[in-house]
């Protein structure tokens, strides 16, 4: 059901929503379809399915998380045939390893949300009242999935805004739709509009699992930072970073335990994942980045910290974020394997009471706002860049504080890569920031014939194929197809 194109999901969107499990409302191709969504509680139900969907291995489940950091050279392979080595090697084309579930999943979601808000209008233009925080949660994940979609398959922003980004589809399309590309500034453009529409629309109150307006707010932030509209993202940073009633960053004593907890301080948007209902277990995200074999965990360790990365996390032996590392198979004393995402564990010692139980998916956290917040702050207040960044370096406690005449852009994106490793940033800030990315190949003796061992945005793999799949539905799309593929 996964792996289909948006010509396929447009076609069958509504009756594969009537077959989830999560959603109990009248199928669209029924009689009664115009009263799918009558009151807000069924507006509430389509978006619980929205936020289920969004933690599908082939999205934030798993995959996307990985591809931020595997790509962006922090995490590394030791051996290749595991699994997901593409993420690696760049060993990608439309027809094999072109990670097709990113283009259905993520489409997936997006046309359930235009669903929803749809029937909300035609309530709404009855006189139906009580919908407008479903509303904006609808926009400001819309927003969000095509932010994911445009930096998965276009070039940066701040590389070229006018080259080909992804369809922008807004409404529910018929069979004989073929949506093209867009460009990267309209699909942006879309998703500012979005956002702007849906803040309004959105409480001040923290909704665990839900998104509020500080959600909203935390994405502009993250969004304009990669429009490299710099007055903006500061203003919105600050104003989340502002709101200290409900959101507080985590002391260097809490910070480890908090990777045990749900709906934390700083988790100002978590989705979250419950046993039984849409918990990965093996496949996911946790067991690919723990040391293989550890315990009875069965963990497969597909992936390791880098040696590049671990030599600047290991700057400062009482940095407090090396308590969610551990040893990984290379040796007993190599902390390279991840546990912010291993459940409910002792993160203490060997952790090899780590387990496959479900844990929630911190998707914007506190700490990637204030850096965020220095970064934008970077090139017109220099003190408050530093203060900002101060506020997150000090879980070194060896660190040396950054000063207005020494706070730079690589110490920004440094810190930016130690706090939110595993969480799926590090390559995008890469690219967008035009940096080159090294890759740790000697780890694990790696022979890569499919990419150089160094890389910048040049090169064409950065970006992935649109999948042979939605060309072979879509024909005019193949003209469209990114360079090299």
């Amino acid at each position: 059901m996964k792996r289909i194109n948006i010509l396929l999901i447009s076609i069958f969107m509504l009756s594969i929503l009537s077959c989830k499990k999560f959603l109990d409302m009248t199928p669209s191709n029924s009689a009664d379809s115009n009263k799918a969504i009558q009151t807000p509680r069924d507006a509430q139900i389509v978006i619980n399915g929205v936020m289920n969907q969004m933690t599908d291995a082939s999205y934030y489940g798993r995959n996307f998380f990985l591809y931020g950091d595997v790509k962006g050279g922090d995490m590394t392979v030791y051996s290749q045939g595991r699994g997901l080595d593409a993420l690696y090697n760049y060993n990608q084309n439309a027809n094999t390893n072109s990670f097709s579930g990113f283009w259905s999943q993520i489409y997936f979601c997006i046309l359930q949300t235009n669903y929803l808000l749809e029937e909300i209008v035609k309530q709404e233009a009855l006189g139906a009242t009580g919908f407008a925080s479903y509303k904006g949660q609808a926009l400001t994940a819309r927003a969000l999935m095509y932010f994911d979609l445009v930096r998965l398959y276009g070039k940066a922003y701040t590389d070229n805004n006018q080259s080909f980004g992804v369809p922008l589809i807004l409404t529910r399309q018929g069979y004989e739709a073929q949506p093209l590309r867009s460009t990267v500034e309209q699909v942006y453009n879309q998703i500012v509009k979005d956002l702007n529409d849906a803040a309004p629309l959105l409480p001040k109150t923290k909704t665990n699992g839900y998104i509020n307006y500080y959600s909203n707010k935390a994405i502009q932030a993250r969004v304009y930072l990669y429009m490299n509209d710099m007055p903006k993202s500061l203003l919105a940073a600050e104003e989340v970073i502002g709101a200290s009633a409900l959101y507080t960053l985590y002391t260097n004593a809490n910070w480890v335990d908090s990777w045990k907890s749900q709906y934390g301080s700083e988790s100002i948007f978590e989705l979250g994942v419950n046993p039984l209902e849409n918990d990965l277990g093996a496949a996911s995200l946790g067991v690919y980045q723990r040391n293989k074999g550890v315990g009875t965990t069965s963990a497969l360790g597909f992936f390791y910290s880098s040696t590049d990365f671990l030599t600047r996390l290991n700057q400062g032996a009482s940095d407090i974020r090396r308590g969610v590392m551990a040893r990984d198979e290379s040796s007993a004393t190599r902390l390279g394997a991840l546990y912010k995402y291993s459940g409910s564990t002792t993160l203490a010692g060997d952790k090899s009471t780590a387990n496959n139980t479900a844990v929630n998916i911190k998707l914007i956290r506190l700490s990637e706002v204030y850096l965020i917040a220095a970064e934008a702050a970077l090139s017109t207040n220099t003190t408050k860049a530093a203060n900002y960044l101060n506020a997150i370096r000090q879980r070194n406690p060896s660190a040396v504080p950054a000063t207005p005449a020494t706070v730079t852009l690589d110490m920004i994106l440094d810190e930016k890569s130690k706090e939110l490793y595993g969480e799926g940033q590090r390559f995008f800030d890469l690219i967008r920031t035009n940096k080159t990315i090294t890759y740790n190949d000697e780890f694990g003796g790696l022979t890569i014939s499919t990419r150089p061992k160094t890389i910048d945005r040049t090169f064409n793999k950065t970006i992935l194929p649109i999948p042979q799949t939605e060309i072979n539905a879509n024909p005019g799309i193949k003209a469209q197809q990114n360079p090299g593929y």
